[in-house]
Formats: structure tokens, sequence, C-alpha cells
């Protein structure tokens, strides 16, 4: 037989191929599913993605077990007593993997309920424009989604290599206590961790390169982001220059002043949550011909093909968006072009998200700072949560909520709640921003007594110049 023939036999051919099953790979599996086409499905790791396996599921479990904590704790400012509050991270560490299985699970019998659909697990690598190979199988289709998301980037940073350290995903699975945890990035991961092991109980340190916290925000959201952290004992050192490292007995120093003689911060465990590289370096993609920036991620246009006509990429790996629901907006503008006869675009997004830490900080649309580099005329409103009755019911005032206007097109451009219930109250304003309302239509709304949702027809009320 010669290689030609044999190469054929091993070919199978399919409607579509989706590599990667994360947040945008089994919901577009499921519509071509229900179309009628052949789809395989390729997974080299776990089922769901960074969201199920290491990600948001695992994180905001955690980050619910340590605010449960922390409440327990302040038992006397509610008027109860209470005993020290005593932390089993064994079980605390249970429940979150109980989250994780559980929703892999769901995701993988999901699938498996596709009758259209193969779920092949291996490494799937391009060898042609569109030809995979996974394992010894080759696999043809006319229309390929990559959905391979992203993983912990990690920095040539002097000594990495030679002491231990944690990525967001080691410390998922980590059922003991850090007796002092260094977290290296002061950005979004980094926060909630560090708040919520300092919840259980560790010393924290926070090491950052920029000079504040989540440098991407306005300057007053990271202070205040500072303020909150600081007030629970967690240190924060930020314009930090120079960052090493190197063993100390069973732990782990980092030196954060490499010209001078200052005392390094030795810490038992270090998380390092200086950012994210997209999964594109192993997929044989100059094999495709698809192109990829300096930084790795997949280069797409408004429709999210790359380009090679007949593959997209979908999720963290197109570098459009870093989280989930970005990811799963990825896969409905691709499946109503696709097969809805509609013309969706990344553009089109209005892109919001949030810090969980506690109090949340809810974002949607530009920050004052990007507003205020459009040139246009603008208002502001600033509200601090003191002011807001649910907040101080709740004995939660810490933080403020605040939206940025065009005084011209009367449109709402950016706001932010840094404050109890912000990741819930701020869809309020995102809505109205999708919608392209003027804040007239939300400043006459009837919110409900009390909630912190209340409070922004108040606020854009006070709309004003600087």
């Amino acid at each position: 037989m010669s290689s030609t023939e044999h190469q054929s036999e091993n070919m199978r051919s399919f409607d579509a191929i989706i590599v990667g099953a994360g947040q945008a790979g089994p919901s577009l599996a499921g519509r071509l599913n229900d179309s009628g086409m052949k789809v395989a499905i390729i997974e080299r790791d776990l089922v769901g993605g960074t969201c199920v396996n290491t990600g948001c599921k695992p994180t905001k479990t955690l980050v619910a077990s340590a605010y449960a904590a922390h409440q327990a704790r302040r038992g006397g400012d509610y008027g109860f007593s209470r005993s020290d509050v005593t932390i089993d991270m064994p079980a605390v560490a249970a429940r979150a993997r109980k989250v994780i299985m559980d929703s892999r699970q769901s995701n993988e019998d999901w699938l498996s309920s596709m009758p259209n659909v193969e779920l092949i697990r291996g490494h799937a690598r391009f060898d042609g424009p569109k030809t995979i190979t996974v394992g010894g199988t080759r696999l043809t289709a006319p229309k390929i989604f990559l959905n391979v998301g992203a993983r912990a980037f990690i920095p040539d940073m002097p000594g990495i290599e030679n002491v231990p350290y944690l990525t967001n995903s080691e410390i998922i699975a980590l059922d003991e206590l850090p007796r002092h945890l260094v977290v290296v990035g002061g950005s979004y991961i980094g926060l909630e961790f560090a708040q919520m092991y300092r919840r259980f109980g560790a010393e924290v340190t926070i090491i950052e390169r920029s000079d504040r916290l989540i440098s991407r925000e306005d300057k007053d959201v990271s202070e205040a982001v500072q303020e909150i952290l600081e007030a629970e004992g967690i240190t924060v050192r930020t314009g930090v220059n120079c960052i090493a490292f190197s063993k100390h007995d069973a732990d782990v120093a980092v030196s954060i002043e490499c010209q001078t003689n200052s005392a390094p911060i030795v810490g038992s465990h270090v998380l390092v949550a200086v950012g994210r590289s997209p999964n594109t370096d192993d997929l044989g993609l100059d094999k495709a011909g698809v192109t990829v920036n300096e930084r790795g991620y997949i280069a797409v246009d408004d429709r999210l093909e790359t380009n090679v006509p007949g593959i997209w990429a979908l999720g963290d790996c197109n570098g459009k968006g870093a989280f989930t629901h970005t990811a799963y907006n990825d896969f409905e503008i691709v499946a109503a072009n696709l097969l809805d006869g509609e013309d969706r675009r990344v553009s089109d997004r209005l892109l919001g998200y949030a810090l969980y830490i506690d109090p949340p900080l809810g974002r949607v649309g530009m920050t004052d700072v990007e507003a205020e580099k459009t040139g246009r005329r603008l208002l502001y409103s600033k509200r601090p949560m003191t002011r807001v009755g649910r907040a101080v019911e709740k004995g939660e005032t810490q933080g403020f909520m605040k939206v940025v206007s065009d005084a011209e097109t009367n449109r709402i451009l950016g706001a932010a709640i840094l404050g109890t219930g912000g990741d819930e109250a701020i869809h309020g304003i995102l809505d109205m921003m999708n919608a392209d309302q003027p804040v007239d239509v939300l400043r006459w709304a009837v919110p409900i007594h009390p909630t912190v949702s209340e409070l922004v027809p108040t606020l854009l009320l006070e709309l004003a110049p600087k």
C-alpha cells in the first residue's frame, strides 16, 4: 500500500471540526448538531475549559467560602456572638472540586447526547489548511473552529525556574492553607486569590510592577480597591521595578529591589498571576497558513474568521475578549452568521466585566480616562456606597458607584460600581447602553426599594461637568 493510499484510509471527513471544548465549543457543537451537520469536537484535556476547571466556577466557589468566613468573623457588627472561625481547607477545596466535577460532567453528558457530534480526545494539530491530525488519525472538514483558550503566562523573571510556584490552575487544587502567600501580579486574578486566602487565614503580600493595582481601571477605582484589601491586612507593594526569586530553606524568597540590599519577601507559597497566553503555539497553525499576532493570538476579522477562509477562532485564543461571556458571545456571533443568515460583528459588542473581590467591581464601557481621550464633552456623577441605603443596611458600605456620559448625545459611555451587589447592579446600566437609550429613560425608571440598583437613576440625575 502506498503512503498516499494509507493516508486516505486514515482520513475521516466531517462537516465541521471544533478544536477545544471550552465555553464556545460545546454550544457551537449543539447548534451545528441541530442543523444536521456531522461534527467532531476535539479536546486534549478537560471538557469545560478554563471557566469550569480552573476559572470562574471554582474561584467563585472559593470566593463564596471566604466571604462566609469573613461574615462569620463580623458577627459582633450584626449583633450576635460568635466563636473563632476555623477554616477546614480540605473541606473548602472539596467543595470547589465538586462544583468543577458536576459542571464538567454536565458538559460531557450534554455532548454525548448530541447524535451528530463525536467527542475525540487528543491533541489536535494542523497538517494542512483543512486537515487536522489527532493521534494517528487525520480529520478533514470544510469548516474548522478553534476554541483552544489560554493559560497562565510565566514571564522570564530571574530565578523563577529554580523555585516552586503556583498558577491559577494549581492553586485551585490546593487543600492546605499557605502560611504566607505572595501574589505576583496586582490584577484581577491575583486580587481575587489574595483576598480569599487572607480571609482563610494566610498572611498575604501582593507585588505589582505598575504604580497601582488593576492599572486598566481609573485611578480612583484602583485606590479604593487597594484600601479595601489593606483594611483586611493584605500588604500591597506597587511600583516594583525588579522581581527575582530564590530558595529560602523550605520557602521562597522574592526580591523586589534588585539594586539594593533590602530584605526579600519570604513566602511559603507564590502565586504568579501576571497575565495569560493563548494556547496556539502547538497547533501547527503555520501549516494551515493561519496568521497570529506578536503575542500569539489568532488574527480574526469582525466576524471571527481567520485569514484562511473556513477557519474561525473563538474565545480567549483570538484576543477579542478574556471572559467566559465574551467566549460565549463569540459562539453566538458565529452561529448567527452561519446558521441564521445574520450579520453579527464583534465590534458591536459592549464589554462588561467584574472583579470578584468583596465588595465586587462591576464595569461596563469606557473608563473616565478612555472617555476623555475621545475629546467629547462629558458629564460625570459619583456617589459613595455610604449613601446607598441597601449598603448601609447590610453593613457593607465600602466603595462607590460612578458614571460618565456624552453631554451631546445624552448616552452613557461607561460606569463602575465598586460595592456590594455591584456585579449585579451594573447590568441595569449595561442594558441601557446595549439598547442605545438616552440617560433620561433610566432616570425615570422606578426601581425596587431597598436595592443597590435603585440609586442608579439618582446617580444619573446628578450628572454634571467636572
